[in-house]
């Protein structure tokens, strides 16, 4: 089966650390945070697999490389013209996809959430996309019905919101995106060229074409974006 991991981010938050290295390549007690990404997706049965590239791109490819040599097959999509988001990433690199469903996955994320659950939860659904989703503290969320249904988003801090299929947000759980989706490649037919992501495209498309979450409040998840959190992922995983 086949996987994107995007990992051509800027990692801003990071500050000084990401001056001169990509957030994908630093390092989590001897591996890279892409070698983990990679090692996630292969182990849960994505064994094919399109990394996405732009911030020192160089230094990922030769990351790329020394993966490849491990045994690891791996290829690259290049966004050095421009960042593309996941949505714009996703659709550059359709080209990797065949018709089965795939895994999309943010590099940056370390968790031990069950990817193989969650495609075997999106085809019994039988939906075009399912999100992988966890209550956490954040300030943007997914809305979802009493099924895991996507309905709409909420930004907390400033009280925007947008529903989907609903007239009323009363009823809905409140949820956070954990950035691993199973998606259809029937999602092609109705993105486009542009930088944008895909929450967007998948309320775009939540009234009418139904995207489905499955909840995993256990183990652990961990966005390595901060100094504070990459510290703490290092000593998590000691």
């Amino acid at each position: 089966m086949k996987a994107m991991i995007f990992a051509a981010g800027l990692g801003t938050r990071l500050g000084k650390i990401t001056e001169t290295t990509a957030k994908a390549l630093l390092d989590i007690n001897g591996k890279s945070v892409l070698h983990r990404a990679v090692e996630k997706c292969s182990l849960s049965g994505f064994e094919d697999i399109i990394i996405n590239v732009h911030h020192f791109a160089e230094q990922v490819e030769l990351e790329i490389e020394n993966l490849r040599k491990m045994g690891y097959r791996i290829s690259i999509s290049d966004e050095r013209d421009g960042l593309l988001e996941n949505g714009g990433g996703l659709f550059k690199a359709k080209w990797f996809f065949d018709s089965n469903p795939f895994l999309l996955y943010n590099a940056d994320i370390i968790s031990d959430y069950d990817i193989p659950a969650l495609f075997k939860f999106h085809k019994k659904k039988g939906c075009i996309a399912t999100l992988a989703t966890r209550h956490r503290p954040g300030k943007r969320f997914i809305l979802v019905d009493n099924d895991g249904r996507l309905r709409g988003w909420r930004n907390v801090e400033t009280g925007e919101e947008k529903l989907r299929g609903v007239s009323t947000s009363e009823g809905l759980d409140e949820i956070a995106f954990s950035s691993m989706h199973i998606v259809e490649p029937e999602i092609f037919r109705f993105m486009r060229h542009g930088k944008y992501s895909m929450i967007d495209l998948y309320l775009e498309l939540a009234a009418e074409h139904p995207v489905y979450t499955l909840k995993d409040d256990g183990g652990y998840w961990v966005d390595v974006g901060t100094p504070e959190s990459l510290e703490r992922v290092r000593k998590l995983l000691l």
